[in-house]
């Protein structure tokens, strides 16, 4: 069983660093060209960005795959381990398809941050024209939480008993939202609101799409900044389930680093794409549960019972399986008609 890390940081950190100035760089085009100016985002530029950010996640994926089916084969540990170079290519091959994997289960895991963006835009009243300004920077600021998330999870996975507990919470929580009635999000109650006003004043209106604004020479904040620290918060939250769950499809540092990052960059488009029709999907959430009780029982039991590696393409099966049915079901199965009011009383 190959247990070492194919791609370790103190040899691939040149990788790391390109990876990361080419993704600042790929923001940076998108907010100082793409959308200098702020505007509504409709559903052809939405869906022509998420087709764009897909499209170069895919590109990465094979250019991954490739890489590692030339590199393995000459890697000097695998050389020295005894990895023939029909195993080092079917190693390259399984990098390629958890990379695939592990995007397509953060990507689906994303789905509620789209809620939550819906609730916090609606609620804080911020204008259709601002509201890519505020993802664009609550994007940014997830970027760095998960960075910090995923080189924790990195150190802490190295103990065996923390992947009890990370298999554990993830089948926890993949029943919570099989079987806990829902919750409606109130803003209002989010501690990163709270404490913004506690250190900064807040203007009850947009002034354009500034963060901030001078009111009798006092620096106040505007519900763009609100909405930010609720996003960002929220962002903070929704972490603590799919950092796990991405470490449940793979033990690969640059892939979990860079399959999130793919996930995360393409969730703005997603947001404008699917806005308007999220709430169709009713059966979403359950299929959401059923990947976090997979990937928890993956990581738990289902890796060991396997001898130690549970097989790649059927995660990337199952977990598809379960996705598309429950958007299958969710366009198929008509909602159950509301009640008719009761006749008024003569």
């Amino acid at each position: 069983m190959m247990t070492m890390t194919l791609f370790p940081f103190a040899d691939y950190w040149w990788f790391y660093a390109l990876f990361t100035l080419g993704v600042l760089g790929l923001l940076a085009l998108d907010l100082g060209v793409f959308h200098r100016e702020a505007h509504v985002v409709g559903f052809r530029e939405a869906l022509g960005w998420t087709v764009a950010w897909t499209t170069l996640a895919l590109v990465f994926c094979f250019g991954l795959w490739r890489y590692a089916e030339w590199k393995l084969p000459q890697d000097p540990r695998l050389i020295e381990a005894g990895v023939t170079a029909a195993a080092a290519a079917e190693l390259a091959q399984r990098t390629a398809l958890e990379f695939l994997t592990g995007y397509v289960v953060e990507l689906s895991l994303s789905v509620d941050n789209i809620f939550v963006f819906i609730v916090v835009f609606t609620f804080f009243g911020i204008p259709a024209q601002y509201q890519h300004r505020v993802l664009f920077y609550g994007i940014l600021g997830a970027l760095v939480f998960r960075v910090i998330f995923i080189a924790l999870g990195s150190v802490l996975m190295q103990f065996e008993w923390v992947i009890w507990v990370f298999g554990g919470f993830l089948i926890l929580t993949g029943l919570k939202i099989l079987f806990a009635p829902e919750k409606p999000m109130d803003p209002e109650k989010n501690p990163a609101l709270r404490l913004l006003r506690r250190w900064v004043p807040i203007v009850p209106r947009c002034e354009g799409q500034k963060f901030f604004v001078l009111e009798n020479g006092v620096r106040h904040g505007t519900p763009l900044l609100v909405a930010l620290a609720v996003i960002e918060a929220s962002d903070i939250i929704f972490a603590v389930d799919s950092v796990p769950a991405i470490f449940a499809i793979t033990k690969e540092p640059l892939v979990v680093f860079t399959s999130n990052i793919f996930a995360i960059l393409g969730l703005r488009s997603l947001f404008f794409l699917l806005s308007g029709v999220v709430h169709k999907f009713r059966f979403l959430k359950y299929g959401l549960g059923l990947v976090l009780v997979f990937v928890g029982l993956k990581m738990a039991w289902l890796n060991g019972l396997m001898g130690g590696k549970f097989p790649i393409v059927w995660s990337l099966g199952i977990i598809g399986a379960i996705l598309v049915t429950s958007i299958a079901a969710s366009l198929l199965i008509a909602r159950p008609a509301a009640p008719a009011p009761a006749p008024a009383q003569p």
